[in-house]
């Protein structure tokens, strides 16, 4: 799995929620026209009033490297960075495995699957 994070900071909250605003559908069409994306979310962060989380998941690097030269990626880089108010994206990428549910069955985290 293909892992990408992002906190995207900008100068207000209203640039901010227009920027999330921008990107419900381009998040849609990813998700139903992307094969390999299994999530991708854009949202506000409910603690900091001026900055968005990004969370995408990929089943392999070759969706993701599609998705980079997808029209969907051109349009969300557009929406984020391209509208007023953007200040900088603060992003990493990560390659995991699955290690299962983070709960057992006795509803205790599974912290040995870390190990």
């Amino acid at each position: 799995m293909i892992i990408v994070t992002a906190r995207l900071v900008f100068d207000n909250r209203r640039a901010r929620d227009a920027a999330v605003a921008a990107t419900v559908a381009i998040q849609q069409a990813t998700r139903d026209d992307e094969p390999g994306s299994e999530m991708y979310c854009i949202g506000p962060d409910p603690a900091v009033p001026n900055e968005i989380q990004v969370y995408d998941l990929w089943t392999h690097a070759d969706s993701l490297e599609a998705h980079f030269s997808h029209p969907n990626y051109a349009a969300m880089v557009d929406a984020l960075r391209g509208g007023p108010g953007f200040v900088e994206s603060i992003n990493r990428l990560y390659v995991a495995d699955d290690r299962g549910p983070v709960y057992g069955a006795d509803g205790t985290a599974r912290i040995d699957a870390l190990r």
